[in-house]
């Protein structure tokens, strides 16, 4: 039968103390006093092998335990099974901890071979700004791709990269610990990048840089293609225009048949030069060759020039177009732009603003002082038509996209008076966005930074 440890000195100080007893009943008086020195002897001798053994084990225990993450320790067998319950009980623990770092290796191995497999290049930090990894794409953007990752680990970004766009997108995140967005244009001659930093939850942040080149590219030529056809299209269609404007108003003679084919003529030629000016507004728009020429102008001084520049048609289809509360708060911002576009959303909202069972469109153009996100004139226009499904709503900004493609051909409608309006808010520093309900209207809504003046 296996005994403990402190069970078996027990049974030895029993034997000693009985034997003690025994000199006491059987010898002199003096004579329990050998006994006793044998007791004492005996009690240190067991006290000895008893620290020893306990020693031992705690000692293998130790040494087993420290090399749990390196490997599995298996069950210790010991001569007295005192330890024996401690000994499985980190047996177990450790095949556990054994498991949870295969998985983590594993999950980190898979991790890293996606990461090298995007064509993104991706670089992380620490919070003094010091590289944590990177894939395989940004070490052949850095200079001096030759030299492995694991000499620039510990480095700071600072001194890999030397673009500020990068630097600043990262130090953004690091600092005010929200994503950063920027373009890169200096990482590598002739290669556009759009760079994502997020802050990670631990400390840290994260940059992506997407190679956005052959896109930029590909706009490019579009916008220059629309450019030039728009800009090659305009002397035609000026020529044809004139001459059947001519033929309308000073040939006499010429039957209903032919008039009524030239008005034809004249209504699609004329729609035809619409569509090139606002191709060419665009492409100016979106290649930032317009040049906005912002001052501070009153807010309330905008809506009134967009509605007089509207009066020829809001006259010619009888519509109502009135103004809301204004605000004098100025604003800074080309006037002329602001301008045209109020003047698009207006005329929208004579086109498609006709209520059911009315005959004509009412519009109303307000302006109002907002102070979230930021000091601003909040513009409106508003119509009281049909309204704008919800699922259009996202959409309605983008060029050509048309809710109602059959009665925006009738209209004459170009596609493109949104899109126009949503580059130039954008080029003031604005936002624009639409709100509307079936049957109830529509709201167009942009905003405008307020003008600040340099404080003395």
């Amino acid at each position: 039968m296996t005994r403990s440890l402190f069970f078996s000195f027990f049974v030895r100080m029993t034997i000693a103390l009985a034997f003690v007893a025994v000199m006491r009943v059987w010898f002199t008086p003096w004579g329990w006093i050998p006994g006793i020195i044998l007791v004492l002897v005996w009690a240190a001798v067991n006290a000895l092998l008893l620290a020893r053994s306990v020693r031992q084990n705690i000692t293998q225990l130790q040494t087993s335990t420290a090399t749990i993450a390196e490997r599995p320790i298996e069950i210790l067998e010991q001569r007295f099974q005192d330890f024996d319950g401690l000994a499985r009980a980190i047996s177990v623990v450790s095949a556990h901890v054994e498991r949870v770092l295969a998985d983590a290796a594993e999950s980190r191995n898979e991790l890293v071979a996606m990461i090298d497999s995007m064509q993104d290049a991706v670089v992380a930090v620490d919070q003094g700004g010091r590289i944590q990894w990177t894939n395989q794409r940004m070490q052949k953007l850095i200079p001096g791709a030759s030299i492995s990752s694991a000499v620039r680990i510990g480095h700071a970004l600072v001194q890999t990269i030397r673009d500020p766009d990068v630097l600043q997108c990262v130090r953004t995140a690091l600092e005010e610990r929200v994503v950063s967005e920027r373009r890169s244009t200096l990482l590598l001659p002739g290669r556009i990048f759009e760079v994502i930093a997020s802050p990670m939850p631990g400390g840290g942040a994260v940059a992506v840089l997407h190679d956005i080149t052959r896109i930029e590219q590909v706009e490019r030529t579009q916008r220059d293609f629309v450019a030039n056809v728009s800009h090659e299209l305009r002397t035609p269609l000026t020529s044809i225009t004139g001459y059947v404007e001519t033929l309308l108003d000073h040939e006499s003679s010429l039957s209903p048949v032919a008039r009524e084919f030239l008005s034809i003529i004249l209504k699609n030629a004329t729609r035809m030069n619409r569509l090139t000016e606002d191709l060419l507004m665009m492409a100016r728009v979106e290649s930032s060759e317009q040049e906005l020429h912002p001052v501070p102008v009153p807010a309330d001084i905008l809506v009134r020039d967009a509605v007089q520049a509207m009066s020829g048609l809001v006259q010619d289809a009888g519509a109502v177009l009135e103004i809301g509360e204004t605000t004098d708060l100025q604003v800074f911002a080309d006037a002329d732009a602001i301008v045209q576009v109020l003047s698009n959303l207006i005329e929208n909202g004579i086109k498609y603003g006709q209520p059911r069972g009315e005959q004509h469109a009412r519009v109303v153009v307000s302006a109002q002082t907002v102070s979230e996100p930021i000091q601003a004139v909040e513009f409106r226009v508003r119509d009281f038509g049909q309204g704008i499904a919800s699922e259009h709503l996202p959409r309605i900004f983008e060029r050509f996209y048309r809710v109602d493609k059959a009665r925006s051909r009738e209209s004459g409608g170009t596609g493109l008076g949104l899109a126009i309006a949503l580059h130039v808010v954008q080029a003031h520093g604005g936002a624009i966005r639409a709100e509307s309900e079936l049957n109830g209207g529509s709201t167009f809504i942009f905003t405008l930074p307020k003008a600040q003046y340099p404080q003395h």
